[in-house]
């Protein structure tokens, strides 16, 4: 595959540096919460730097063919993920109760992550196709059935968070795009009428975490126990931190899920109030760079690639830091490119791919 020399020349070496300053980060926390910790005789922080390998591969394939080809077979590629999905269904993996991982050649995957990108992808090809101004009904059918059918599948697995993900995702790029008020209307009226109805279809364990949101205490040592644990976690942190493989929370195991869920908790106890302050501002820094990749995008589909993976990667931030922290439920979201996960670290990187392909070619429309 011979890449254009002018590709490489623009390309764009800050943001690269930001994605792997923070998995860098995250390997070194996932050491810190794990490295006693072994996956098929591997301890978890290898593991994580194996799948950085891998997504390092998949975004150079990402960004070397040209997002308006990857656009093009964005309807084929949706199906396919449909698909995947529908499979993990009849042949996934139970884990815990759930079933949301397909073994791929002795690899493990979970579709539902790739599904995050891959709606991306697909809205951005509607959208282009669709420019006009305002949407009528039949548009508000086809763009609730692109998000709805994923949405429903994964729900089933059970895997409620990853499919509100999708939603809130979705609203996102439609609200970017500008679609006419009484569709965005229609939209927000349906998912409130809906909302009572899905306190009913809700498993038991799901109500049980709603309501633990509502009040931590009412079940301390059950439903309870991973908030109020986290809490204390980054509590216990104060103005500088326990110190590198000094936190007691972490280093005793009573922060659960603390490599994958929990992993910001345990920077914050190791790295206090200052260490979670200079991270977060790690993240603005590479949240507000992939908004100007969509701002300087020469076309509409670019721009929508842009936008969705960098609503991909906030929307990942704000709602893992907020569960964490007890303003949000625990629905299972990890932090982007920093808690430990194959799948989540593999997607990431595809989507980091994705904003390089926009980046580096916003100079090939230029008359």
């Amino acid at each position: 595959m011979k890449m254009d020399r002018r590709l490489l020349i623009n390309f764009d070496w800050v943001f690269l540096g930001e994605v792997f300053l923070i998995s860098a980060i995250g390997i070194l926390n996932i050491y810190s919460a794990g490295h006693n910790l072994y996956v098929r005789g591997e301890p978890l922080y290898t593991k994580q730097i194996y799948w950085l390998l891998v997504g390092l591969v998949l975004m150079v394939i990402t960004f070397s063919v040209d997002y308006h080809t990857i656009i093009r077979h964005a309807y084929l590629i949706y199906l396919i993920s449909v698909a995947l999905l529908f499979l993990v269904s009849l042949y996934g993996d139970i884990t815990h109760g759930s079933q949301r991982w397909l073994v791929l050649w002795g690899f493990s995957f979970q579709p539902s992550e790739l599904m995050k990108l891959v709606l991306i992808i697909v809205l951005a090809r509607y959208f282009s196709d669709n420019p006009q101004e305002g949407y009528h009904l039949g548009n508000s059918l086809i763009l609730l059935a692109i998000v709805g059918v994923p949405s429903y599948l994964i729900a089933r697995q059970p895997d409620l968070g990853t499919a509100l993900f999708l939603v809130v995702l979705f609203l996102s790029i439609v609200v970017f795009v500008g679609v006419g008020w009484k569709v965005l209307v229609s939209f927000v009226a349906g998912g409130v009428m809906l909302t009572p109805l899905c306190w009913f279809i809700l498993k038991d364990y799901q109500k049980e975490r709603i309501l633990t949101f509502l009040d931590p205490e009412r079940d301390p040592l059950g439903t309870g126990y991973h908030i109020i644990q986290s809490i204390i976690a980054v509590g216990s942190g104060s103005l500088w931190g326990k110190g590198f493989l000094k936190g007691t929370q972490t280093q005793l195991k009573f922060l659960p899920e603390q490599q994958t869920d929990f992993a910001f908790s345990v920077f914050a106890e190791e790295w206090g109030f200052v260490g979670a302050l200079v991270l977060m501002f790690i993240f603005l820094a590479l949240i507000l760079w992939s908004l100007n990749i969509a701002r300087n995008s020469r076309d509409l589909p670019g721009a929508l690639l842009a936008f969705g993976v960098t609503m991909f990667v906030f929307w990942g931030i704000f709602i893992n830091i907020g569960m964490v922290l007890g303003i949000f439920p625990v629905v299972g979201i990890p932090l982007p490119f920093f808690s430990y996960g194959g799948s989540s670290m593999v997607v990431l990187m595809m989507g980091a791919g994705l904003l390089l392909n926009v980046s580096m070619r916003r100079f090939m429309l230029q008359p």
